[in-house]
């Protein structure tokens, strides 16, 4: 399936209505897809929180206006802000310049890595998995608000350093590997994203811990190219496995689909698996499993 021209529907959509009232919902129905469904795919495709995007084109087009010479409080209320000083304050933290004073900010967009992702990624593994259960801690989130910022490509948001090592105490799981999966919570938008162990059963879990059985899926399973992930905290300003993660699933999204005849399954939930190959090493690698099915 080509989820760019999906992406692409909704950003039109999104221009088209830009000046009215926009919810993740009513963006989502518009492509006909399930909130939490599409605001993941979108995040992974353009690499921002779909309403943050809605956010920001919305401020960058209110900034176009700005040079038209047209009244600040103009501008403010035909793109849905109350005053003037509710759109300039929006406006300085979006920008770091006052409405009056902005200067169009550099791109920094370097798509040199996102090449390296396309000529040293392998085919993935097409596999039948079955159905397993895991247990971890949760963090919740909005998948339309959140996503891309607070919880990056694996567990790197948690104040504790020794979560993985208080997983594998406690649950005592049969197997190393740790699994991250996004799950949907309540209401369409909301989410959880579990960090756990592959159990056998529930016995061990606690009360602060969360739990999910996964089904038996056919998967896309692509394994990340080789990064260099030694001393990262002197060495990099970002962990570069996060950031070769957080690439592999963009290039999943924007280029393996519209390749292949393959859709997302959005029966089952695509999930991280991290063992002893992605630990501190000159060639840490991991695994992205995508539930698929024949498009």
């Amino acid at each position: 399936m080509q989820y760019n021209k999906i992406i692409d529907q909704s950003i039109t959509y999104i221009k088209d209505h830009i000046n009215e009232e926009l919810s993740a919902e009513k963006i989502a129905n518009q492509v006909g897809y399930s909130t939490f469904h599409f605001c993941r795919i979108f995040s992974l495709v353009k690499g921002i929180p779909l309403m943050e995007y809605v956010r920001k084109y919305r401020l960058s087009t209110a900034r176009i206006e700005l040079t038209d010479n047209r009244k600040i409080l103009d501008v403010a209320l035909h793109y849905g802000f109350e005053s003037a000083s509710g759109f300039s304050k929006s406006f300085r933290q979006e920008f770091g310049y006052t409405p009056t004073s902005y200067k169009i900010r550099m791109a920094d967009n370097d798509n040199a890595f996102v090449k390296n992702i396309r000529e040293t990624l392998n085919p993935p593994k097409i596999v039948k998995k079955g159905a397993f259960k895991l247990a971890g801690y949760g963090m919740h989130t909005n998948m339309a608000d959140n996503y891309s910022h607070q919880f990056a490509a694996y567990w790197d948001s948690c104040d504790e350093s020794n979560l993985e090592e208080k997983l594998y105490e406690q649950l005592k799981p049969p197997k190393h590997g740790e699994v991250g999966v996004w799950l949907p919570y309540q209401n369409e938008g909301n989410a959880i994203y579990l960090f756990g162990v592959i159990v056998n059963d529930f016995s061990q879990v606690t009360s602060d811990m969360v739990v999910a059985e996964i089904p038996s899926a056919t998967y896309a399973v692509f394994t990340t190219p080789p990064i260099n992930n030694l001393a990262t905290a002197t060495t990099y300003e970002k962990d570069p496995l996060s950031v070769v993660i957080k690439e592999t699933w963009r290039y999943i999204f924007t280029e393996w689909f519209d390749q292949n005849k393959y859709e997302l399954d959005e029966s089952h939930f695509p999930f991280e698996y991290y063992d002893e190959r992605c630990h501190a090493s000159e060639n840490s690698i991991m695994e992205i499993y995508v539930p698929i099915k024949k498009a």
